[in-house]
C-alpha cells in the first residue's frame, strides 16, 4: 500500500522574529508536519537553527517536527535536536563516513532515522541502508540556500529509488521525499516520479491566497499526480 502524500512546510523562509506565530499558522493550514533546516556553515554555506530554538518552537504545535541536518558533524549534534523535540533526523550520506552506524545511533535516541542525497549523488549509496530508515531525501536543489530552482532531471532519480523501495518489498514503510523548488509548477513531477513526502518552503508564502489555500491546491496537485 502506498504511503500518505504529506505537504511539509520548511521554516526557513517564515519570520523568525514571529517565529510561534508562523508555525502556529502553517499548522492552522493543515500541513502534516514541519521540517527544519539545520545548516552549519560548513557542510553548507549558511547558519540556521540550533536546538533551543528549536525546543522553543515546540509548544506552538503537536504536529511532528523534523530536523534535516545539513551539518558536517551529526553524530555529534544528532542528540540535541532529538531532546528538542524532532522526532526524524536527516542526515546526508555525503557526510557520514559510517553511514550505517549513524543511523543506528538516531535510532537508539528513539527518533526515525532517515538520510538525505544531493543532486549529484546516486541511489547506489543508500542501498545498503534502507532496512535502517524511515525515509529517504532526494535533494531537487543543491542544499544550503532557499527559494532555488528546482532540477527537474532528479525526477529519473526518484524514479530509480522508487523502483528500489518497490523491489525490496519496503514501500509500506520507506517514504520518498523531496526538497527543492516545491511548488504549483514542479509538485506534479515529482509525486509522479514517486515522492510521497513534499518539502514546499517559499512556494508556500507565494501564494497570494494565503497558507490554508496553499496547502490545500499543493495536496490536490500531488493527488491528482498520483493518479
Amino acid at each position: 500500500m502506498a504511503l500518505p502524500i504529506q505537504i511539509v512546510p520548511s521554516v526557513l523562509p517564515c519570520d523568525f522574529a514571529r517565529l510561534g506565530a508562523e508555525i502556529e499558522a502553517l499548522d492552522a493550514a493543515g500541513v502534516d508536519h514541519f521540517q527544519w533546516d539545520v545548516m552549519d556553515g560548513q557542510f553548507v554555506p549558511n547558519l540556521t537553527f540550533g536546538p533551543d530554538v528549536i525546543a522553543a518552537a515546540r509548544k506552538h504545535t503537536t504536529k511532528p517536527f523534523e530536523a534535516h541536518l545539513m551539518v558536517l558533524t551529526p553524530d555529534m549534534l544528532a542528540a540535541r535536536y532529538v531532546e528538542a523535540g524532532c522526532s526524524r533526523l536527516i542526515v546526508h550520506v555525503e557526510a557520514c563516513p559510517h553511514l550505517h552506524r549513524t543511523l543506528g545511533n538516531i535510532a537508539s535516541m528513539g527518533a526515525n532515522a532517515a538520510v538525505a542525497l544531493n543532486p549529484h549523488t546516486p541511489i547506489s549509496e543508500v542501498e545498503h541502508v534502507l532496512d535502517l530508515v524511515d525515509m529517504v531525501l532526494v535533494m531537487t536543489v543543491n542544499p544550503g540556500f532557499g527559494g532555488q530552482s528546482y532540477i527537474a532531471s532528479m525526477e529519473p532519480k526518484i524514479a530509480e529509488l522508487r523502483a528500489l523501495i518497490e523491489r525490496r518489498g519496503l514501500a509500506d514503510r520507506v517514504n520518498i521525499e523531496v526538497d527543492g523548488g516545491i511548488g504549483p509548477n514542479t509538485i506534479e513531477g515529482a509525486v509522479a516520479a514517486g515522492a510521497n513526502v513534499l518539502i514546499a518552503g517559499t512556494a508556500l508564502f507565494r501564494y497570494s491566497e494565503g497558507l490554508e489555500f496553499a496547502v490545500s491546491d499543493l495536496r490536490a496537485k500531488a493527488l491528482a499526480a498520483r493518479g
